[in-house]
């Protein structure tokens, strides 16, 4: 029996098509699979959303539990001649500076020469000797045989310990070398430099020459005289850092930083009602549609709202002015969520920090609510935690579906090609059934004529 090359050609039947029908009925019990595969896949990300919002829950704990917060300052500025930043060892209290010269660097050129590209130097290395305020900051550096105007100025600036900066500037009538001390204040003050086939401009700016010292920052600090060698004052107010700014009067006020703390209570509401809202989502269930969140009936979903409900409705550390959020003003609302009563809780960080400050962050004898809060929340985002072994979970189901669904496929892809087998002998057998059938046709054919022409 003949090899038939494709399906129908010998039988004259569709057999491609049938055999495309039974394919795609073989491949119909794959769907369950998919299905199946698919809606862990919609778990595992359900799972990861609910999962990025506990965590955004933990952060905001971890901050309401840190006791700095409490007792951080922060410094409020009146006056534009100066900024302030206080640090940890700030103190209470309001100060008036008074700017009364802010500090400068010093500058100094040479005098004119004609081109950059002429040699000034010798033919053997030399020494550039940088002279400034103190004498003890003066620094020598060498400079290379036949160097330019703009060989000095690139060895200068290529040598960290010049305290210059150089460039070069062309004054209308020829090129000079301008240096600029690197930081500011008197005692870093370029006052001269020593080099054979360049001289320096010494003289005073106010005397026809280019010398222009650098300045010390010089303020008083409610009356009293201070010197900086440059703007950024440190600890003239002890942990508070100036930022000078201009000549002229400021008020720096130094106090708690209530801010940071309401900011902080904030920040745990919003990310609490966040959550709220996701697992909302992720449990919906629309009645009309019929269509269920990913979520939906989740164990794991009950466990977290259940474990933070009691939490965030129970008691806080005993012993202290504050058992309940409500007591701080941040009240739990009927559908679960929270809300701050603002006027309550401007007056408790007004008036009762430190209550505040053992409420969250506890005392030595009682974990204070926010340390209990991110403790919890860090158990089930863990990883042998409730959150982690559900997508785990999922996960694993996940590879197990795709085993199963890879071994369907294989069979599938086995049916078919039997189906196959089988309509290839089926083509064949047809073809030559055709094939005898007309023979006879004509050897009957034949038959008859001849008996019809010997009668």
């Amino acid at each position: 029996m003949g090899t038939i090359s494709s399906l129908g050609i010998g039988s004259g039947l569709d057999l491609n098509g049938l055999l495309d029908q039974l394919k795609d009925a073989e491949r119909e019990k794959l769907k369950p699979v998919e299905r199946q595969i698919a809606n862990q896949d919609a778990k595992i990300s359900a799972f990861g959303k609910l999962e990025g919002a506990l965590s955004k829950l933990q952060d905001a704990a971890e901050t309401l539990g840190e006791s700095e917060l409490y007792s951080s300052l922060s410094a409020s500025v009146s006056g534009d001649s100066a900024g302030a930043a206080a640090g940890k060892e700030a103190m209470p209290g309001s100060y008036r500076i008074n700017v009364e010269t802010l500090a400068s660097r010093g500058t100094l050129a040479s005098k004119s020469v004609d081109s950059v590209e002429t040699p000034l130097t010798g033919n053997a290395e030399e020494t550039l000797s940088l002279s400034f305020g103190k004498s003890a900051n003066d620094t020598t550096m060498k400079i290379a045989a036949g160097s330019s105007l703009e060989d000095i100025r690139d060895a200068i600036n290529a040598n960290e310990d010049a305290g210059v900066d150089a460039s070069v500037i062309n004054d209308g009538t020829g090129y000079r070398l301008a240096l600029s001390s690197r930081e500011a204040g008197a005692d870093a003050s370029i006052t001269n430099f020593t080099l054979s086939g360049l001289t320096a401009d010494s003289n005073p700016v106010e005397d026809g020459g280019t010398l222009q010292a650098g300045t010390d920052a010089k303020l008083n600090v409610n009356g009293i005289s201070i010197t900086s060698p440059n703007n950024q004052v440190e600890d003239a107010i002890q942990g508070v850092t100036l930022n000078l700014k201009e000549t002229g009067e400021t008020t720096v006020t130094i106090e708690q930083d209530t801010l940071a703390v309401r900011e902080a209570v904030n920040g745990f509401v919003k990310a609490y009602n966040s959550l709220k809202e996701t697992t909302a989502s992720l449990t919906s269930f629309n009645a009309e549609t019929g269509q269920a969140g990913e979520l939906n009936g989740d164990s794991t979903v009950r466990m977290v709202e259940s474990r933070l409900r009691g939490l965030v409705g129970g008691a806080g550390q005993s012993g202290g002015d504050f058992s309940l959020l409500s007591d701080i003003g941040i009240a739990l609302d009927k559908d679960g969520t929270l809300s701050v009563e603002s006027d309550k809780l401007d007056d408790v960080i007004a008036n009762n920090q430190q209550a505040l400050a053992d409420f969250f962050s506890g005392t030595d004898g009682a974990e204070g609510f926010a340390t209990r809060l991110g403790g919890s929340v860090g158990q089930m985002l863990g990883d042998n935690g409730a959150v982690q072994g559900a997508i785990s979970g999922a996960e694993s189901r996940v590879d197990s579906l795709g085993n199963r669904y890879e071994r369907m496929e294989q069979s599938v892809d086995r049916t078919i090609s039997r189906y196959r087998s089988q309509f290839s002998q089926l083509d064949g057998m047809i073809a030559e059934m055709n094939q005898t059938s007309s023979y006879l046709t004509q050897q009957f054919n034949a038959l008859d004529a001849q008996m019809k022409a010997g009668g």
